[in-house]
């Protein structure tokens, strides 16, 4: 199976909705982002909300098995894949 995908920081500091899957493992990730001034990202305040659930159906049909919040920073990223393939 190929490397499970998230977006690079960037897209979640445009505040962009992610979903994706992995197998049957399906995910939403949710940015709650927090802005120094109009145009800088306060990363050390922002973060992202990880929930996943499995089966065919999309976030709306589907009841959520877990979620998470993480930093909005690489290392949050690389926990956030952690705990993604923890539920595989």
């Amino acid at each position: 199976m190929e490397e499970l995908f998230l977006p690079v920081l960037h897209s979640f500091e445009n505040n962009n909705v992610f979903t994706g899957s992995y197998g049957a493992l399906r995910f939403k990730v949710t940015p709650a982002i927090t802005m120094k001034n109009p145009k800088e990202v306060d990363m050390e305040a922002s973060s992202m909300l990880c929930e996943l659930w499995h089966g065919p159906f999309c976030y709306e049909k589907s009841e959520m098995e877990a979620q998470e919040t993480f930093p909005l920073s690489e290392e949050g990223k690389e926990n956030m894949r952690k705990f993604l393939l923890s539920h595989v």
